[in-house]
């Protein structure tokens, strides 16, 4: 199988878990955070919602240089809006795959803010990364959401939530 359509394939089935937890986000708590240093959920969801455009970004580009493109979270302040843009970026994400060239994904990427170079890596290990990102991230928001007594749902197997033997 080749890279681009098992990246593809992962990003599929880990879509299916990413949307159920950003749509248990309630909308009254985009501000919300659990300790002054955390993101708030607005920042959270935002990141999650954004990171499978990162597959499309980093097919399409050498690098990311924060001093020329700086960052700034979408301004999300409802969950319908945080799925719309979890769809746009996923839609992005699966075409940048669909049409991969694999012999770019061997290709170096860097990911720098100016002279300050944060990684420089094969264009593969950036979009494993970003899929391990999106995971990570989002079971952030399932400790978020577990304190803010939202019932969580399940990722690999029921929850705590879901499970009829709790």
């Amino acid at each position: 199988m080749k890279r681009s359509s098992q990246f593809l394939k992962e990003l599929n089935k880990e879509s299916e878990v990413t949307r159920k937890m950003l749509s248990a986000v309630p909308n009254d708590k985009y501000d919300w955070k659990p300790h002054p240093k955390s993101m708030n959920i607005r920042q959270l969801t935002g990141h999650i919602a954004e990171l499978p455009s990162w597959i499309k970004l980093v097919m399409n580009t050498d690098e990311l240089d924060f001093s020329k493109e700086p960052y700034t979270s979408p301004e999300i302040n409802n969950t319908n809006e945080l799925i719309q843009l979890f769809e746009k970026h996923l839609a992005e994400g699966q075409q940048a795959l669909e049409n991969a060239d694999e012999a770019l994904l061997d290709k170096p990427w860097t990911l720098r803010d100016g002279a300050q170079i944060f990684s420089t890596e094969p264009k593969a290990d950036v979009i494993r990364m970003s899929l391990s990102q999106i995971i990570h991230h989002r079971a952030q928001l399932g400790v978020f959401l577990r304190l803010l007594n939202v019932p969580i749902p399940g990722s690999y197997g029921p929850s705590a939530d879901e499970n009829s033997f709790h």
